[in-house]
Parts: C-alpha cells; structure tokens; sequence
C-alpha cells in the first residue's frame, strides 16, 4: 500500500473512527506474524512469506504516519476522481452491496479507496473480494474506462471477483504511477495484453489464474517492466512461448519473487544466464513438463527458494542445489528423480531448512551425513525407493519439525534417537518394513502432533508413554503386530486427540465402564480389533464424532439406543462382519451422503432407513426380513444399495427408479417375487444390477438397455421367462451377463458378439435356448467365461473356436474384477461348473478360463481350433453328440485343469501327450466309443476307473481289462495292442452266438402265440422306461435320450 494513503478496508456497512487502536492492533499483528512465519514455513511458499512481511511493513509505516499526524483533518477526495469512480460502478454488477458506502461527496471514506493525505487524489482501488473464492461476494460486469481517470493511481486490486471471461483492458497501460496490479482470480480470460509492458513503474503484477483462462504467446513485452519485484502468471499457459521464456525474465534488474506454476512449461534454455541479476530470490516452476532441471538455475546464488515439483524431471546424477549459498527451501516432489540417498547427502546443505523430494526414485540407504542438515526443519522423502535401516548414528536434528519417510522400503527397528527431536511436530514412518518394538522415548517428544506408523511388521506393545502427548491429535498404528493390553492410561493426557487408528493389530482393550476419555475424536478407527464382546460405552461421549470403523471387532449384543443420539453427524459408520444382534430403530440419523455399513451380523427385524440422503447403505448377510419399504427410491442421491443375503420377501418397489444416482444395486440371495421393475431402467449410472438367487418372474424389462454404463448384470437363479431382449444391443459396456438357471426361451442372438466388445462372462446355461451356437460368439474377444450348458443348442461347433483371444494366453497375473465406490467395492463373482460341483469364484475369477457347452444337442467333429485356446482352464463338452477323435497335441491346453468328454461319440486312442498336462486335476472321458491303451503314466495315473468308464474298446490300468501286447512302446508310454489279443477271438465268438440263440428262441416261440410276443414286449417297454427315468435323476449323461423319450 502506498505510503502517506487513507484507505478503508472495513465493512461497507461500518467505518472505523478509531485509527490509533487499529494501528496499534496492525503493530501487534506483524510482531505475532514474524513470530508465527519462523514456524510455519511448510505449507506455505517461503517468499509468500517475505512478501506479506513487506506488506505488514508497508502497513506499520503507514500506522506510523497516522500517529503522528494525530486528529488532523483529512484532505477530501479530488472531485474528478469521485466522478470516475461513479463511473466505473455503474458498470459493475454488485449483488451483495459491497460498494453500498460509495456515495456521499468524500470519495476517500469509501470501501477500498485509498487517498493521499495531502493532495485527496486517489491512489488505491482495493476491491478485491473479501471471500477469496469467486462466487460468493464476487463483483462482476464491466471495468469501464473512466477508472483510467485516476491518473495518481499506485495500487489497484481486482482480484476473486468474476468478470466472466472478459480481456484484461488495455486502458491499465495509462496507470503511469501503478506500483501493485493484482488481477488473480479475478474472471478474466483470453490474451494478456502485451501493453502491460508499458507500466514501467510496476513492482507487483499478479495475473495467475487457477482455472487458466488466461494465455501468452510472447513474455517480450515484460522487458518494459524495469522496476518490477514480484511476478505471479500461475495457470496462465505459457505454452506457445515456448521456450523463450527465461530470456526476458533475466532481463529484469529488480526482479525478486517469480511464480510460473501451473504454465504448461515445456522446457527452458538451457544456458540463459542471470548473472546480471543478484535479487532473485524466489522462483515457483511447479507443475509443469520440465524434464529436467534448468542448468541456469543451480548458478543463481541469490535464491532462497526453488519450487520444481509436479514436472517429468528425470535423471540420476546430484541434484545440483547444494553449492547454492542461501538456499532455504527445495522442493523438487512428484517427479521422476533417480538419484541415490548417498549423493544426495553427502553436501553439507548447512542451511536448507526445507527438502521435500517425496514421490520419486531416490534410492539406497540413508547415510548418517543426513545429521549434518542442523538447520532442517521440515524433511520429505517420502513414497521413494529407500531401503535398509535408519542409522541409529544420525546426530539429533535440533530443529526438525516434520520428518516424513512414509512408503519407502525401510527396514529394521526405529532408533532410539527419534524420542530426542525436541521440536518434532509430525513423524510419518508408514508403509515400511520396520519391525521391532515402539521406542518408550517417542513419548517425550512433547511437540509432538502427528505419528503414524501404520502398515509396518512392528511388535511389542503399545508404550503407555504415548499417553503424555498432550499435543497430539493424529496417532496412527494400524496394520501392525502390536499385542497387548491398552488401557485409560495409554490415553491419560490426549485432550486434542482427534484421531485415532489402531486397526489390526492384537491388542486387548480394557476399559471401564464408565470410561470417559479426555478427548473428542473427530475419527475413531478400530477394524479388526478385539474390543468386543460388548458394545464400547465410552463411544457414548464422542459428541463431535464424524467417523467410526469398528468393523470385525468381535462385538456382541445389540446396538444402544443411545448411539443413534449421537450418529447424526457421522459420515461413516462400519459396524460391518460382528455379532450384533437385534433390531434397528426403523429410521436412523446420519450425515448427509454418509456411508453405512452394518453387513455381516445377525441383525433382524425390518429394513431400516435412513431421515436423510445417503450415498452408501450396506446391510447385506444379516437377517433381515421382510418387504424392502415402499419409500426406498425417497434416497435420491445414494449410490450403493446392498440388501443382499438376507430374508426378504415380497417384490422390489417401483420407487427404486427414482435413485437416480445410484450405481450398485444388489438385492441377491433373498425370497423376492414378482417382476423386475421396469422403472430400474432409469437409474442411468447403474454399474451393478445383482439380482440372482430369488423367485423373480416374467419377462427381463426391455428399459434396462437404457442402462448404457451398466458393467454387470446378475439374474441368475430365478424364474425369469421369455426371450433376451434386443434392446440389450446398447449395453456396450458389459463385462458381465449373467442369466443362468431361469426359463428363458428363443435363439441366442447373432447381435451378442457385436453388442459386448468388453464382455468377460457370458453365463446362459441351464435355460430353454434353442438354435445353433451363434459363430458371432467367437467375436468376443475379451471372453473369459463361456457357459451355454444345460439348453436345446443343436448343430456343430464353429470351426474359428481359437478366435477366443482372451482364451489363447494364460492368466498369471491376478486382476480382481471389483467396482469400488469410495470405502466400498462390489467384488465380481460367478458360479462355474467344474470338477463334477458347482464352485463359485470370486478373488480368482480373473484366472479363470471357462467353455462349457455340456448337456445340449451339439454333434459333428470338435474343431482341430481347440488347442489355440492355451488359456483354458475348463473345458465340458460332455452329454452332447460330439463325434471324432481327441487332437494329437491336446497338450497345447497346458493350462487345462478340467477336462470333461463324457457321454459323446467320441473315438479313436486317447493321446499319448494327455501325460505332460500336469495342470490337469479332473479328466472324464467317460461313455465314449474311445479305443486302444490308456496313457496311464505322468499326469494320467492320478485319475481312477471311472474317469475311462463306458469305453468297450479302452483297455489297461486303471480299467480291470487288459491288453495284450507283442512290440515294446514307441513313445515309453503307449504299448501295441499283443498278438494274443487273436486268442479271444473265440471268446467274443462264444458271446454272438449266445446272443443269436437268445433272440431266436423268443421268437420262435412267440410266433406260434402272438399275443405272449405283445405281453413280452409290453413287459420290456415299461422295464426299459422306469431304468431311463431313474437314469435322468441320478446320471447326467442320461440326460440326452430323456429329452428324446419325453
């Protein structure tokens, strides 16, 4: 602010008459703020810091000043300057009365207008919007150009109003004495004004924008900014400058503090030099495309800060900051930086007091040099490739205060050193490899704010000296191996506890019942703790609870009443996999879009409901029972609805449509009848539609092909009639179809194979499908699961079966097919039959590779194709007409672990390669017309009898009927039928003739009395249909002729 101003910065609506007392209170401020910056240096850019203290300056001058002019009477404001201003308002749009005081003659009395005290001309515009976000106070419409009238103008700030996308004018250029222009945030768009360059009197220019409407296509013209300190274009893009960027900037004697975030950087020139300039101090290149680290910038010996984070910089080589003389702060995070721990330390950076290098690939072990850091005060290396221990060596920082090391690769036990950093505020250990015990020191750390240590092999127990940190508000030590007892006074002076994480882990809690903790928990997570068996009373006093995660805790006994007093304002609530019991009240009170989750109980009674909007309301696997409440659809907003594995009945409400922004919906494993609403059709951002395991009827409502995000769809296991629909055609986004095991008729459509280009599963079986096997289902080249058993499929199998690409690799790496939403995931399942029993897959599904097409009316030859598919995992063929021979290189499936041929025409030797196919558990060749020796040898010799039965002409081990053999094995494996197989001849001889005399005499004796011939064949009619009845109960591969006999 210019010196020698009259401003007023207060409330529109109230001006300030005592002018001492608020400069007094100015004074008062800076000496806090000088005090307050010496510890706050993160989280802030540390120049912001040396700016405002400037300003803070500015302002003690100026309270100086009006001490000691004391009561004099202030100089009016200049008449054509009060015009101007009337001027310039009455373009503006002002909703919320922020220029209500400009009116009345002294101009200089109005909100954000600055005067001189001599001459009355005005010298300030500050009408910046006092929230600070655009929106709400914001000013807008036009910045007409009588404000240029203001020829004394030195400060003008517009910035976080919302001028839509208008230009900056280019009248700003005859504002001859502008010192501060600060247009951030403030709507504008377009091109910047290259006549910008014109102010040569400017020290302060801020255009950044967050939402980078704004553009250069040249930063020449800033060359005319002789005087210029303070340069801030974050979010302006940059992009068509190049990289002739830094050349003009290095032009600028004066220039202090340069903030380029956000640009769209490409790259610099790599040997620009600023050797003319020793006042640069501040430089912010964040969030950029720099590859690599500007050469000019490590000889520039003046600056205090280098902001380089959020860039592609890569490289392995020292990092080329430690020579720099003054150098406070570096931050080069979230880049692709592979340089070792070791190069890193090994200069002394005597005065760095800020490193962060967090999120890249800084690798090897921490050396012990790190101690030589003394004026460090904030440390993060976290989410790198560090490794080995932390050296026990390292001499005490003695003003750190925040040391992050949190997901690296670290190792061994925390050194004892760590409960000496006097001043440490936050310790981020997390996502390592230490083990060993909790030091007791960490409980002297008496600053202490933040400490987490979660997800490490630590043991031992929980140090009751953490209970001493009555500073502390975060403590985290989930997933670890802590055992033990935790009791009152683990938590003694916790009083700003607001945090607390102690999941999974082996510790016992012992608390009284009448417990009341020192704290007010905001967040409470305790997952698989044993803190049951009954239900924590403390809780009772967590008046500003906002979370709570007492899942898999070995709870009992029933929820409290007085729990849903204070669950109003919980945004998560998981009480999920205990041994709660009892009812719910019948509407329960929670946040707005909270997450419940009060699955896996023994929770009966009515479904409850929410009084308000909810996003995730999960109550599958209890007891419920039941109709779903007619008002279920009244949670508009709720995106996951699970009421699965429970034991309602009656049908699902029509108001279900009206969840609009629902993306789950899994009603599956219950007694619900009647239709599926058409009204689901409307839910447009369902994923997930899980239906199966009920008693559903009718017809599947052509308006779910609305449903055109929908990824899944179970159906399976109900009484669903009719036909697929075409409006199916337009769910392109299907990974799953499920329909099995229902009544649905018709052909299987050719569209599938153009409909489905993502489709994994494809589940038909045990339905009325008729028709051939569609070839257009070879087109499905992400299929994983194929199954289309148990139907009328009559023809032959497409000979282009290898085009099943997703069936010609083998799986080794395991991708879970889960639909997360926030804290909950929906996890993808199937039930397959495999091995002789039905199995349902869920965390390995994504292995498995699945044909079946058993139990229809399918014949002609298996294509040779088959053996492409060397992803396969189960392949049932049986109870069909399948006719041929087994191929020669059935080997190819070396992934095969089930085989089933049973009950076919097939023919011919089984392949001697079936030996190396040492995945396969299941083989069933059964009731075939196969011949010759078994390969009973490798892999074919776990199977027993019955796996070969029903073959006449299949002989040897593990069959009872031998072959005989006359030359050794070719292959060491299969022998030659002998030559004393000739000996039997006689014996099958003996057997045909035996058959003949028994035909024959029937027949001559029912010829001479016809009607014994019509009781006779009577007798075996009726013998020969109760066999095939009991047949088709008790053998599948009955199965086929019951179809032909019924």
């Amino acid at each position: 602010m210019p010196f020698g101003t009259q401003v007023n910065r207060t409330s529109p609506m109230q001006l300030s008459d005592d002018y001492v007392n608020a400069c007094s209170m100015l004074y008062i401020m800076v000496v806090h703020h000088s005090q307050w910056f010496k510890v706050q240096t993160i989280g802030a850019k540390p120049m912001e810091t040396s700016s405002l203290l400037q300003i803070l300056l500015i302002v003690i001058n100026f309270a100086t000043r009006l001490a000691h002019n004391g009561n004099a009477q202030l100089v009016n404001c200049k008449a054509s300057d009060r015009e101007a201003l009337i001027e310039f308002k009455n373009g503006l749009s002002d909703p919320n009365n922020l220029l209500s005081s400009w009116q009345g003659g002294d101009c200089c009395q109005w909100w954000g207008i600055g005067c001189n005290n001599r001459t009355g001309a005005v010298i300030t515009v500050d009408i910046h919007n006092p929230d600070q976000f655009p929106g709400k106070f914001a000013l807008g419409g036009e910045l007409r150009s009588s404000l240029a009238k203001l020829k004394s103008l030195e400060y003008l700030d517009l910035s976080f109003n919302a001028f839509n996308g208008n230009q900056i004018p280019t009248f700003f250029e005859s504002f001859e004495r502008l010192r501060y222009l600060n247009l951030a945030n403030s709507g504008f768009g377009g091109k910047i004004p290259p006549n910008l360059g014109n102010i040569s009197s400017l020290q302060h220019l801020d255009i950044s924008s967050t939402f980078g409407e704004n553009f250069l296509d040249n930063l020449e013209w800033v060359t005319g900014l002789t005087s210029l300190k303070y340069l801030v274009l974050d979010g302006v893009d940059l992009a068509m400058v190049g990289s002739k960027w830094v050349r003009p900037l290095s032009m600028l004697p004066a220039l202090s503090e340069v903030h380029l975030s956000d640009c769209n950087l490409q790259r610099s020139t790599l040997f620009v030099s600023f050797a003319n300039s020793s006042s640069l101090a501040v430089i912010d290149l964040s969030y950029n495309n720099l590859n690599s680290i500007p050469r000019w910038l490590v000889n520039i010996s003046s600056l205090l800060s280098v902001d380089l984070s959020y860039n592609s910089i890569q490289g392995s080589n020292s990092i080329g900051f430690c020579n720099l003389p003054n150098l406070r702060f570096l931050n080069i995070g979230n880049n692709n930086l592979g340089v070792s721990s070791y190069q890193l330390f090994k200069q002394s950076w005597s005065k760095l007091e800020v490193l962060q290098l967090d999120n890249n690939f800084v690798h090897g072990k921490l050396p012990a040099s790190i101690g030589n850091m003394t004026s460090l005060t904030h440390l993060d290396l976290s989410r790198n490739y560090i490794e080995g221990s932390i050296p026990s060596s390292i001499r005490p920082l003695p003003h750190l205060q925040n040391f992050l090391l949190s997901c690296n690769q670290l190792c061994g036990m925390l050194p004892s050193w760590l409960g000496q950093l006097q001043n440490l505020v936050e310790l981020h250990l997390n996502s390592n490899l230490f083990n060993g015990t909790l030091p007791d020191n960490l409980g002297q750390i008496s600053k202490l704010s933040t400490l987490d240590v979660s997800s490490n092999h630590l043991t031992g127990n929980l140090p009751e000296s953490m209970g001493k940190l009555s500073l502390l508000k975060y403590l985290d030590v989930s997933s670890n191996r802590l055992v033990g007892i935790v009791s009152e006074s683990h938590f003694l002076k916790l009083k700003k506890l607001v945090f607390l994480d102690l999941s999974f882990n082996s510790l016992i809690f012992n608390f009284s019942p009448n417990w009341v903790p020192a704290f007010q928990l905001k967040s409470l997570m305790m997952r698989s703790c044993n803190l049951g068996p009954s239900f924590p009373g403390w809780l009772r006093s967590q008046r500003h609870i906002l979370e709570v995660d007492l899942s898999n805790a070995n709870i009992s006994g029933s929820i409290p009443n007085w729990f849903w007093d204070i669950s109003g304002s919980l945004f998560l609530l998981n009480f999920s996999s205990n041994l709660l019991q009892g009812h719910l009240p019948s509407t329960f009170s929670v946040d707005f879009c909270a997450k419940v989750d009060l699955s896996f109980n023994l929770l009966e009674g009515r479904i409850p409901l929410p009084s308000n909007q909810i996003a995730v309301l999960n109550l599958s696997n209890n007891k419920f029972s039941g109709p779903i409440p007619e008002n279920v659809g009244d949670n508009s907003l709720i995106l996951v609805l699970s009421l699965a594995s429970n034991q309602i009945t009656g049908a699902i409400p029509t108001s279900i449509g009206r969840m609009q922004e629902v993306q789950v919906i899994d009603l599956s494993r219950n007694n619900l009848t009647g239709r599926i609403p058409k009204s689901i059709g409307n839910c447009s951002f369902l994923q997930v539609l899980d239906l199966q395991n009920n008693y559903l009827t009718g017809r599947i409502p052509s308006s779910l092909g609305q449903l055109t995000v929908l990824h899944t769809i179970h159906l399976r296991n109900n009484k669903i009639t009719g036909k697929l629909p075409s409006s199916f055609k337009n769910l392109s986004r299907l990974t799953t179809l499920d329909l099995g095991c229902n009544r649905l008729t018709g052909i299987i459509p050719q569209w599938i194979g153009e409909a489905f280009p993502v489709l994994k599963i494809l589940d038909l079986r045990s339905n009325v499908f008729s028709g051939e096997l569609p070839s257009a289902l070879l087109k499905l080249s992400s299929l994983n699961v194929l199954d289309l058993a148990e139907n009328q499929l009559r023809g032959t199998i497409p000979t282009n079966l290898g085009s099943l690409k997703s069936m010609t690799q083998g799986k080794s790496i395991r991708e879970d097919l889960l639909y997360f939403l926030g804290d909950y995931y929906y996890q993808e399942h199937i039930v397959v039959n495999t091995k002789g029993q039905s199995l349902e897959y869920t965390r390995t599904l994504s292995f498995l590779t699945c044909i079946d097409i058993s139990g229809n009316y399918l014949h002609g030859e298996l294509p040779h194709e088959v053996t492409k598919l060397e992803g396969l995992v189960i392949l049932n063929l049986s109870r069909n007409h399948i006719s041929g021979q087994i191929p020669q290189d059935i080997s190819k499936l070396c992934q095969l672990a089930s085989l089933d041929r049973s009950s076919n025409t097939f023919s011919g030797p089984l392949p001697p390669s079936m030996v190396s196919m040492s995945f396969l558990e299941y083989l069933n060749v059964s009731y075939n017309n196969f011949s010759g020796l078994i390969p009973y040898s490798g892999q074919m010799a776990t199977f027993e009898a019955s796996s070969f039965a029903g073959n006449p002409r299949l002989c040897g081990a593990p069959l009872v009927v031998e072959c005989f053999v006359s030359d050794p094995p070719v292959s060491g494996v299969i022998r030659e039928i002998d030559n004393r197989y000739a000996v039997d001849k006689w014996f099958y001889l003996a057997i045909g003739l035996g058959f003949a005399v028994g035909l024959l005499i029937p027949y001559l004796i029912m010829s001479t009395k016809r009607s014994w011939s019509f009781v006779y064949f009577d007798s075996v009619d009726k013998t020969v249909d109760e066999i095939l009845y009991l047949g088709c109960k008790t053998a599948a591969h009955f199965r086929n002729y019951c179809f032909h006999r019924h």
